[in-house]
């Protein structure tokens, strides 16, 4: 991969979860809670929205192990958006709509690639344009996975009645265990990489 080529991908990567993480923040602020905008979190600043091991040290080290042959799966997070569902209006109906936010921002920008490698086909500079595609399918797909603390989860939680969600989000201390197990035993690559594929095909792009 051409250095100059890895450096553009790399700035789609921080622009995808930086987009992500201010469209969890600004639907919440519409929706009554102004945590995020107080802590000056609703900024596509990458550096207010890096947490150190999984936006930087997590998925550039799986980066690696997978330019260098591993057959891995790549992933890793911001840090995330402060939202306090009780100062939203109506917390069970808008914790699903803060939730669903993020992923569809991905959605939206991986559209937005997909239609820029219609209005230029030609090989150059298509693989980082399918890479904008790629990335934010990823994100959104992962992100909507049921599995605390992933956004899915938040899913999960606004549809429960009060008692079971207050149980399922009892899991979330245990989150990132339950997913690097989950990565680990290849749940992920059997769910997300196939709807990554399907998704990417709906918008015309091969993902292979």
């Amino acid at each position: 991969m051409p250095i100059l080529e890895f450096i553009f991908i790399v700035i789609i990567v921080f622009f995808a979860v930086v987009l992500h993480e201010c469209a969890h923040g600004f639907v919440a602020f519409k929706l009554g809670d102004p945590t995020a905008k107080l802590a000056g979190r609703l900024t596509l600043n990458p550096l207010k929205h890096i947490d150190p091991f999984g936006t930087v040290i997590l998925p550039f080290s799986l980066l690696l192990l997978r330019f260098l042959g591993h057959n891995v799966f790549i992933f890793g997070w911001a840090k995330p958006v402060p939202v306090n569902f009780f100062r939203l209006r109506r917390p069970k109906r808008d914790m699903i709509l803060v939730s669903l936010a993020g992923p569809l921002a991905n959605i939206s920008l991986a559209f937005m690639f997909a239609l820029l490698l219609k209005i230029f086909p030609g090989r150059e500079g298509f693989e980082i344009l399918a890479s904008g595609v790629y990335v934010n399918l990823l994100l959104a797909v992962f992100n909507l996975m049921p599995v605390p603390p992933l956004d899915g989860s938040r899913l999960i939680m606004g549809i429960l009645p009060d008692r079971l969600a207050i149980s399922f989000a009892r899991l979330e201390r245990y989150g990132i265990l339950i997913v690097l197990v989950l990565v680990y035993l290849g749940l992920f690559d059997a769910v997300v990489y196939p709807l990554i594929s399907l998704l990417a095909g709906l918008l015309g792009v091969n993902i292979r």
